[in-house]
């Protein structure tokens, strides 16, 4: 009734003893069910156990062979939780415990073992090639054990999976397939709820009406910018009332000089009685970083993208290569990304915009830490998917926008300058933790006088 085919092999002997393998593949999916069914099993295998030798090759499937092994995983599900191993060099894990499924999963495509009712044990070794001559990044070999009835017959459901590691496709079997799709992991496993309950159907929606790839991101940009447009407006205030105070804090850092801890307990109180959090420009910053990483995931293991063209770029999913370099640059690489370099310009810009409208910028240190990190991005961007890059650039190109429209046309100085003297007439509400603080820092400033005067004597 499904349209599914079953194909049955079958062997067996005059005493009863048989052997099935019975094959279902289904149309449009990926997924092959093997039932083995055994008759007269406790004469076919001892102590009632059935091994099983599964292996399996990732053969090179994407451009770039070095990027594509470190996207290359053992995953596998163990006492029903999900975990993963990176292929690194080789290497071997033994499983004490039952396992429902062992994959091998490279960056778009996985290959996968399942045992619907569980092997009592497993182990796993993988080898991986030491250059790229062999066209193959792992092989895995699996030797699993399946526990049998003492008598009657044995029936053992496995399950065969070739196919993309697709998230909306894995989730659908219900076994935790979809977990091998990389949305996050680590310390940022937390941003793959923002990959699967956001990103993913956002995305998913756009390109339904949008036929460009390229497009398609360009607009999901736009849509995240214009979500997070409050907490940059929030983050450039912020800056703007500290510009504002700046000749308030040059000059209660000329009158207290080398003693940085009076200069500290003045400031803060300035900032307080002015109505400033010193923290108004770092918080929004830091509530971007889950989107930054939540992207950073969503580009590099999205299968939709593979093989889409925008631009110069024919693979979205790979580096968009526009000059092969007759050597190899360490920390760069043997090739030029067009788009990196359109992403590390705009966040240069930016850096420089920002440097120009710095409270500060007399630290040595604080004047050149702006243009590190375009640097930084230089070497690691330049083997990473043109669709990230594409991305940086668009979101670096509207962030520099909107920043100069911010504080150009809709900030008002001296509007802000008037907020703030009005702020400093008030009394100062404090917070038992801003009680506390300045407790701490009036007494860490006692204790230093009371040193200074101790060396002076």
């Amino acid at each position: 009734a499904d349209n599914s085919k079953t194909i049955t092999f079958t062997a067996g002997d005059s005493s009863g003893k048989q052997l099935m393998h019975q094959y279902v593949i289904r149309p449009n999916d990926y997924l092959v069910d093997l039932n083995i069914t055994i008759q007269g099993a406790d004469k076919l295998f001892t102590q009632n156990t059935m091994g099983l030798l599964w292996q399996a090759e990732a053969t090179q499937i994407e451009h770039d062979f070095e990027y594509e092994k470190t996207q290359t995983h053992i995953c596998y599900v163990k006492d029903g939780s999900y975990d993963f191993e990176y292929i690194g060099s080789g290497d071997n894990k033994d499983f004490s415990k039952q396992v429902d499924w062992l994959s091998v999963k490279q960056q778009f495509f996985a290959t996968a073992l399942q045992a619907k009712n569980k092997f009592a044990n497993a182990d796993i070794t993988w080898t991986v090639p030491k250059d790229t001559n062999n066209h193959y990044i792992a092989r895995a070999v699996t030797n699993a054990k399946i526990k049998l009835p003492v008598s009657g017959t044995a029936v053992i459901p496995l399950g065969f999976y070739y196919g993309p590691s697709d998230y909306n496709i894995l989730k659908k079997y219900n076994n935790k397939m979809e977990e091998m799709v990389p949305y996050g992991s680590g310390i940022f496993a937390f941003v793959k709820y923002i990959n699967r309950y956001f990103l993913l159907p956002v995305f998913d929606f756009i390109q339904k009406y949008v036929a460009s790839m390229g497009m398609v991101i360009l607009l999901l940009t736009l849509l995240i910018r214009l979500i997070t447009s409050p907490i940059l407006y929030k983050s450039y205030l912020s800056g703007a009332k500290m510009k504002v105070l700046k000749p308030e804090v040059d000059a209660l850092k000329a009158k207290y000089k080398d003693d940085q801890q009076a200069f500290g307990v003045e400031q803060m109180k300035l900032w307080r009685s002015a109505g400033v959090s010193p923290l108004g420009g770092c918080l929004p910053a830091l509530l971007q970083i889950p989107i930054f990483m939540s992207l950073y995931y969503f580009f590099q293991s999205n299968i939709d993208l593979r093989g889409k063209n925008f631009l110069w770029a024919n693979d979205l999913a790979a580096y968009d290569s526009i000059a092969k370099l007759p050597f190899s640059i360490p920390f760069y690489g043997d090739h030029v990304s067009l788009f990196t370099l359109t992403a590390v310009v705009t966040s240069l810009l930016i850096s420089i915009y920002s440097m120009s409208n710095m409270q500060d910028n007399s630290n040595p240190l604080m004047k050149y830490m702006p243009y590190i990190f375009p640097v930084l991005l230089l070497g690691v961007f330049n083997k990473l998917p043109a669709a990230l890059t594409w991305y940086y650039t668009v979101s670096n190109t509207i962030t520099l926008i909107l920043r100069i429209i911010i504080q150009t046309y809709i900030i008002n100085h001296e509007k802000i300058l008037v907020q703030i003297k009005e702020n400093m007439k008030k009394p100062v509400k404090q917070s038992k933790l801003q009680e506390r603080m300045q407790a701490m820092q009036e007494s860490q400033k006692k204790l230093q006088e009371m040193k200074n005067k101790a060396n002076r004597k």
